[in-house]
């Protein structure tokens, strides 16, 4: 008897869940979401655990959302994943941390190439380590011809780093004379590393901190965004679901009435 409940509940709350997804896609989802990925380290403290437990749990999750957004018909999904500031932590968990792209996209590109994923990435891609290039650089170039969602990796990223680099590019072809006259917001957006991806929409923040942590600074500018107590390795599709039917409520005006 309890067996049969178990699997009715279970049922039920699927097809709960099926309903909640087609409403929030009948309504319009974020088109780009960016996911700042905090807490590991405090998930794994709570268990006794060694921080890079959490960061492994963590790796778990985001196949999960990615899922969940190709899902709801998201364009990009943008997680930070390391930051230039993220070196200064103990050296094995930074090798650590380092060899997790490896063990995500070769579990998870075959998946990612069957659902028309792209896989890309913001962030000094020449001072990572030799094997996380050859991961990232393999995943980029077997789903390049994909169309669907975009699943951009911010590694090795710093949002100050970026700008400046913009701004030197900037300048190096204004004197090359391919720019000429004043520049506008839209051309230096094409500068930056996400030039060819849409604004954020949604940014998502886990752990209960709030600030931006040198994340996407400009790119940020008019996005909603939503901040959660919930540990990232504790976060799922439900939150996702909870912070997009937040975001459905509220009223983008961009400075107007």
């Amino acid at each position: 008897m309890y067996s049969i409940w178990k699997r009715f509940v279970k049922k039920d709350a699927s097809s709960d869940l099926t309903d909640r997804i087609q409403r929030i896609r009948e309504f319009g989802v974020p088109q780009h979401i960016a996911i700042i990925m905090d807490g590991n380290g405090r998930w794994a403290k709570k268990r006794a655990l060694p921080r890079v437990a959490g960061h492994h749990e963590g790796m778990k999750v985001v196949r999960k959302i990615t899922r969940m957004a190709n899902q709801l018909g998201v364009s990009a999904l943008t997680v930070y994943a390391f930051s230039t500031e993220n070196w200064k932590r103990p050296k094995t968990e930074v090798e650590y941390l380092m060899k997790l792209p490896e063990e995500f996209l070769g579990s998870f590109l075959p998946e990612l190439i069957r659902e028309n994923v792209r896989v890309e990435m913001i962030g000094d891609f020449t001072t990572l380590p030799a094997h996380t290039q050859r991961a990232v650089q393999r995943a980029i170039d077997d789903t390049k011809d994909n169309d669907g969602l975009v699943l951009n990796f911010a590694l090795n990223y710093g949002s100050r780093a970026e700008i400046v680099k913009g701004v030197n590019n900037v300048l190096k072809d204004a004197q090359k004379g391919i720019l000429k006259g004043d520049i506008s917001e839209d051309v230096f957006s094409r500068y930056l590393m996400t030039g060819t991806l849409p604004d954020p929409d949604l940014l998502i923040r886990t752990s209960g901190e709030i600030r931006l942590s040198n994340f996407m600074l400009w790119q940020l500018a008019y996005t909603e965004l939503w901040f959660t107590e919930v540990l990232w390795p504790d976060f799922n599709e439900t939150h996702l679901l909870e912070a997009i039917e937040v975001y459905q409520k509220r009223a983008r005006r961009y400075g107007g009435v």
